[in-house]
């Protein structure tokens, strides 16, 4: 996920969560794999938070250095 969306990705982690919502009884292999994917989703998030971060801090430094 290279140039991850992340309003995008708080869709499907949306997405998720109301699916585990609706269902009645769980098929825990269903739900392992909606876990799965959640987990992926959170990860590469958590990446792509702290790359939007360091663009920030670059462009504050570039700031002060003007």
């Amino acid at each position: 996920m290279n140039s991850l969306n992340l309003t995008e990705t708080l869709k499907k982690l949306e997405q998720i969560n109301k699916w585990f919502e609706s269902q009645e009884e769980i098929d825990i292999e269903a739900g392992l794999e909606k876990v799965k994917e959640g987990v992926s989703l959170l990860k590469a998030s958590k990446t792509r938070l702290k790359e939007i971060e360091n663009q920030f801090e670059e462009i504050k430094k570039d700031l002060k250095d003007s």
